[in-house]
């Protein structure tokens, strides 16, 4: 059973930045190949995708209305992805969830933007405040 749980999020200011994590326990010493997601929520909206990585590849994907503002990393010692948001704006504010599935070698950044996972974070809360 994967197990993920989200952090690192907060209030800020526009032009702030934040660290979101997502720790992923049994995924990283079961399979070699997996991707995850990060998505988010807004009130009254539907999920959106917000960028996908692939493990094992290091394909990235990210949405356009955050690319060049967010960077997917990864800390595999810790087995944890971070979504890194610079230049935040009132409209990211959301709740940011992440999302992890097993996947086949070589799978793109954009194929794990678009996949449809089973297994998610409670998520975090992050306001962005102008």
């Amino acid at each position: 059973q994967v197990q993920l749980v989200e952090s690192g999020g907060d209030s800020v200011q526009a032009g702030g930045s934040l660290r979101l994590s997502c720790a992923a326990s049994a995924l990283r010493y079961t399979y070699r190949s997996y991707c995850v997601g990060w998505f988010r929520q807004a009130p009254g909206k539907e999920r959106e995708g917000v960028a996908g990585i692939h493990i094992g590849g290091g394909s990235t994907y990210y949405a356009s209305s955050v690319k060049g503002r967010f960077t997917l990393a990864q800390d595999n010692a810790k087995n944890t992805l971070y979504l890194q948001m610079n230049n935040l704006k009132p409209e990211d504010t959301a709740v940011y969830y992440c999302a992890a599935d097993v996947s086949p070698p070589g799978t793109s950044g954009e194929y794990c933007y678009n996949f449809r996972y089973n297994n998610w974070g409670q998520g975090t809360q992050v306001t962005v405040s102008s």
